[in-house]
């Protein structure tokens, strides 16, 4: 099964969108997929207001988590990376749905939640290589 698979598998199984897609990436990570998808939460529907794609926003977290160098590391950790992965991949997502805000993706029938989830993991794929 490729990550599309997974990710939709995922939110057919009851995952929110962030979780789906950062749960879908969980042999990428130091993390477990219970603690990715414990991580995740609170990140579905737009940050639980219609705020910021879940998808997006678990883009987000795993540029910080492939990008980080973490906390002994400071003050030479890899924000910058982390920042500049983050917005080529919010960039890719916008120029795709022409947004990145849950209420006006869903409000404007613009993309559905499973076609969000699989632009979020291509977009991953194709940035992380």
């Amino acid at each position: 099964m490729n990550k599309v698979e997974k990710a939709l598998e995922n939110h057919h199984k009851g995952y929110n969108c962030a979780q789906a897609v950062l749960c879908a990436f969980a042999d990428v990570t130091d993390y477990t997929e219970d603690q990715l998808f414990r991580l995740s939460e609170g990140f579905g529907f737009g940050m639980g207001t219609q705020g910021t794609c879940g998808a997006v926003s678990a883009m987000v977290f795993l540029a910080g988590l492939k990008k980080s160098r973490g906390v002994d590391a400071i003050p030479e950790t890899n924000k910058k990376e982390s920042y500049e992965l983050a917005r080529e991949l919010i960039n890719s997502f916008e120029e795709k749905n022409k947004s990145i805000i849950c209420k006006e993706i869903r409000g404007d029938n613009l993309r559905s939640c499973d076609g969000c989830i699989e632009d979020a993991v291509k977009i991953l794929e194709e940035k992380l290589k």
